[in-house]
């Protein structure tokens, strides 16, 4: 096969590229290459019957919940799915606010408007503000490590439970607050496992945990469904490009391909279906999720991937974080809620306790927060990650409903608290083209990881270039995790694609 910039390589000379998946990543780079003049064949394959990945949102309880990406992290214009939301008339008059644009929350999820205890007591708002402020200002510190030359600790959650110590030295109430303050503090860390997608933050590296990028404005929901965005863009792209149902089981690579259909081209790349279909590409963008690689690492590359990169993809972290929608009757709560925290007073973030995943898996909970009414639909919605969220897919509604209704029974002191009607849940560690939330950069990992899984085959620059190439929100050094991650490594891989072929624009740079 002609070295790149050979006849294979010729816009118009029946180019083809592949992408699969057809989450954010891959339906924007194809959106993008759509665009270009030289827009080669384009095909997606995706696994499952919809598009839009780990964006999905369902009609349910007489509106329309998130069952995947919830917000939109750092609304401004710095973040272009603020900007496509805007552009697509998907956001409210609030959510597009210069006021909200310019608001920084640090990445903190913000305060809760009530804290109910295990015992059925009230937490004061004081103390918990008290508590996120301390929290809050140490994952502010655990953040300034990355050009240190060492660590203190290799975790970020060793860092924190260090820090609470020093801090709880000082405390000068009696014992029964200061185990209070604990409990709350245990709260805050597991909103964080939340947040990092991640069973514990024992598991997230310090010094590169400040290299995520929080970006201003108040995190904002689309009012319509996240899934709108996924739509428009699906909507803007010529028909036929995306193929359902259409599993990949293997991308056999570096090779010289034929195909009855044309005569005399060879194909560097082969992608083989679970069905036994077979598509000869010249280029291959894989924007599976992590999860889907680490567990199909072996079989999924043929030849196997590069040492380092397989190397890559084993140490980067990736874990769950699920959501539990209630539906209630009538609301429980004071008509101005929107947070619900809830708090353990028998847990504290100093002691190293195994879960005791039927007995206990519930304490992981964070608390609720409060979805806009749907008419006469009261519905909260509970977050929950880590091993205690993967144990909560394995149970039924029945035995969740039960679960749940005993705990607000105990956290609300109301023995006769009426069940909730109905239940939704995510499983995304259960879902088998995805298995899990979202990417974190673990112990033994660093921001050279996520570069060097983004970094396209082959790495030596010797055959066909660009054969396979990487985007997903696990190739973002910066933005991992995001929804925004994803769209700009999507953006990135169809810039580089554009640039092997158009002599005028420039490739992305890569940090390696």
């Amino acid at each position: 096969m002609e070295p790149s910039g050979g006849s294979v390589e010729a816009p118009g000379r029946g180019l083809r590229v592949l992408v699969v998946g057809g989450g954010i990543a891959g339906l924007g780079a194809v959106q993008r290459l759509c665009r270009h003049p030289a827009s080669p064949h384009l095909r997606v394959l995706e696994a499952t019957a919809r598009a839009g990945g780990r964006i999905r949102s369902e009609r349910s309880f007489g509106g329309v919940v998130e069952v995947g990406a919830h917000w939109i992290h750092g609304p401004s214009q710095g973040n272009p799915v603020f900007q496509l939301a805007a552009k697509y008339g998907l956001l409210g008059e609030k959510e597009l606010s210069e006021e909200n644009q310019l608001v920084e929350t640090g990445g903190h999820v913000g305060l809760p408007s009530v804290s109910f205890a295990s015992s059925g007591r009230t937490v004061s708002l004081e103390l918990v503000v008290e508590l996120a402020t301390l929290f809050h200002g140490l994952i502010d510190r655990a953040r300034e490590f990355l050009h240190a030359a060492e660590t203190p600790v290799p975790s970020v959650g060793e860092y924190l439970r260090q820090e609470v110590s020093r801090h709880m030295a000082r405390w000068a109430e009696d014992e029964e607050t200061k185990k209070l303050k604990l409990a709350v503090l245990n709260s805050f860390f597991n909103v964080e496992c939340c947040v990092s997608g991640t069973h514990s933050m024992d598991l997230v590296a310090l010094a590169p945990f400040g290299e995520y990028t929080v970006l201003p404005g108040l995190d904002c929901t689309f009012p319509g469904g996240y899934q709108g965005l996924t739509n428009h863009i699906m909507a803007s792209l010529p028909r036929d490009t995306m193929v359902f149902n259409k599993p990949v089981k293997t991308i056999h690579w570096s090779g010289s391909f034929q195909e009855a259909a044309s005569p005399g081209e060879t194909f560097p790349v082969l992608v083989e279906c679970e069905d036994g279909a077979r598509f000869p590409a010249h280029h291959v963008l894989v924007t599976v999720p992590l999860g889907f690689l680490k567990e199909h690492l072996d079989t999924f590359f043929e030849p196997p991937l590069p040492a380092e990169k397989a190397e890559a993809i084993r140490k980067i972290g990736f874990g769950t974080s699920n959501k539990i929608f209630l539906e209630f009757e009538e609301p429980f709560w004071e008509p101005d809620c929107q947070h619900i925290q809830v708090v353990w007073e028998d847990t504290s973030p100093l002691e190293d306790t195994a879960p005791e995943l039927p007995a206990t898996w519930f304490k992981k909970l964070i608390g609720f927060f409060v979805l806009p009414s749907f008419g006469s639909s009261h519905v909260l919605c509970g977050f929950i990650a880590g091993l205690e969220s993967e144990f909560m897919e394995t149970l039924s509604d029945e035995e969740l409903l039960r679960s749940l209704t005993q705990v607000l029974r105990r956290v609300t002191g109301n023995p006769q608290l009426p069940a909730p009607r109905s239940v939704l849940r995510s499983c995304w560690h259960s879902a088998p083209y995805t298995r899990g939330s979202y990417s974190y950069v673990a112990v033994g990992s660093t921001g050279d990881d996520i570069d060097l899984l983004a970094q396209p085959l082959p790495m030596d620059g010797k055959e066909a270039q660009l054969q396979i190439l990487f985007a997903g929100e696990a190739t973002h050094r910066t933005f991992y995790s995001t929804t925004h991650g994803a769209l700009l490594s999507g953006w990135r891989e169809a810039d580089r694609l554009i640039a092997l072929w158009d002599p005028q624009v420039q490739p992305p740079g890569t940090k390696l």
